[in-house]
């Protein structure tokens, strides 16, 4: 029992350790998110508008896909037959 209580308390000494180690790296991963939009003279990037897309273009886009399955199912029954 002695040794299994010197595992656990290397153990919870090791999570101690690994938390910093969290910690640590959180604060590196906010700094290098600061500066994801910066360019090299540290002045903020414009950022690009959301693009969408028309109710049109989704149904061609739409219409497209179903004549790819199509073609594939058309192609793939007549292996299977």
């Amino acid at each position: 029992m002695a040794n299994l209580s010197g595992m656990l308390k290397e153990l919870k000494i090791e999570r101690i350790r690994a938390e910093r180690e969290v910690r640590r790296l959180d604060a590196a991963i906010a700094v290098l998110g600061k500066l994801a939009g910066r360019n090299h003279a540290g002045l903020t990037l414009e950022r690009s508008p959301k693009r969408t897309m028309s109710a049109a273009g989704r149904r061609r886009i739409a219409a497209a896909q179903r004549a790819r399955w199509a073609k594939w199912k058309a192609k793939h029954a007549k292996k299977a037959a």
